[in-house]
């Protein structure tokens, strides 16, 4: 665990447990908006957080040769979570995108 230093944990942490609210939080809104699109995109969250974990855990084990694994677990998390926030945020894009928005107003020529 001294592979790295009190603030750098603190940051660690701290990110790892923003990301995981940031998950409940959007999973939230998807429940809240009636929008179940968005638990697209808190489902696409969870293979960065598992890459997170993956290298909170190879840190906290000083960097273990044996376990160097974990970083090519992690870079394929990292792989696969931006792929698959890329296709969440589009599919967001694309139901906001094919909603009918009636107008507030016409004008007379209409």
């Amino acid at each position: 665990m001294h592979a790295l230093s009190l603030p750098t944990w603190i940051v660690h942490i701290t990110s790892v447990t923003e990301w995981m609210i940031a998950i409940w939080l959007v999973w939230i809104y998807a429940e809240v908006s009636q929008n179940p699109v968005w638990r697209w995109l808190s489902l696409a969250m969870i293979p960065a957080l598992i890459s997170a974990f993956c290298v909170c855990t190879w840190h906290f084990f000083d960097n273990s040769p044996s376990l160097e694994w974990l970083s090519m677990v992690q870079a394929t998390m990292t792989l696969i979570g931006n792929i698959a926030l890329c296709l969440a945020g589009w599919r967001l894009w694309q139901t906001s995108r094919s909603k009918v928005r009636s107008p507030k107003f016409k004008l007379k020529n209409e």
